[in-house]
């Protein structure tokens, strides 16, 4: 089965959903449209019989350049509403969706991996990773502060003071470092990514689902509720830094192509 969008791809066959990142001109940088439609995706494959295991790809030269900065900006100065309340946003929907899902899921990264590219990974079962993959967290950078509870989970996975350079500096950091932090699987060559993901998962559909599905549970160990506190805390601070004099500034410079400066802020 294939439902397919020009920027996100959804098929499934044999038990695998897949769900490709396709926006490669534009970085695969993320749209609401496109937080939508991967929250859609998750969504459907909750209750679907035919649906065992869902993979996230991208393309082997970039995996996500995060938000689209353009979209992003247009869609967090839209009705106050939407403002105040963040979980009327594709983005925390999608989040959210991620966080709780049931099944197994893997994710193939290859190249870029920026923001959400990275914090998504947070909440995936499996990651392999090409060895041209960066993962980078640039919140600071751009006067905001982490989200889908990174604050908390990556402290977890990689000690605090990795997590605080990774998230305090947001400079990238690659495959080989990540693998030996715990954040992915196994690296391989780029070519070879999106195959292993799909290898993997195929072997994990063929296994009893609701053991896959309570070994899920087991393993995050009640984390949930806390997950979703961090989520909802982080959400309401990026909200809240989004319209403070740090981000502005970062995001005019960007728009206009120059260094920000924050001697201000």
């Amino acid at each position: 089965m294939s439902e397919s969008s020009q920027e996100i791809l959804v098929h499934t066959e044999a038990g695998v959903r897949t769900v490709t990142i396709n926006r490669v001109e534009k970085k695969n940088s993320l749209t609401e449209a496109m937080y939508a439609s991967m929250a859609d995706a998750l969504t459907s494959a909750v209750d679907d019989a035919e649906v065992r295991c869902v993979v996230f790809q991208g393309d082997i030269s970039i995996f996500s350049a995060g938000n689209d900065i353009a979209d992003f900006l247009k869609q967090s100065q839209g009705s106050s509403a939407s403002r105040q309340d963040p979980e009327q946003r594709p983005v925390w929907r999608f989040l959210h969706q991620i966080s709780t899902f049931p099944k197994p899921v893997i994710a193939a990264v290859c190249g870029p991996a920026v923001g959400i590219g990275t914090t998504m990974l947070l909440h995936c079962d499996l990651i392999y990773a090409g060895d041209n993959a960066a993962f980078s967290l640039p919140f600071v950078n751009l006067g905001l502060c982490p989200e889908a509870a990174s604050s908390l989970l990556l402290p977890q996975m990689m000690g605090y003071h990795r997590a605080a350079e990774a998230l305090l500096l947001g400079e990238p950091f690659m495959a080989e470092a990540a693998l030996e932090v715990g954040l992915v699987n196994r690296v391989v060559p780029p070519s070879e990514c999106n195959a292993l993901a799909q290898a993997v998962a195929k072997k994990l559909a063929a296994k009893p689902l609701s053991s896959l599905i309570e070994s899920k549970r087991l393993m995050k160990g009640g984390q949930a509720a806390k997950v979703r506190e961090r989520m909802d805390v982080e959400g309401q601070s990026f909200t809240r830094m989004m319209a403070e004099p740090a981000a502005k500034e970062a995001f005019t410079a960007f728009l206009e192509k120059r260094r920000p400066d924050f001697s201000g802020c």
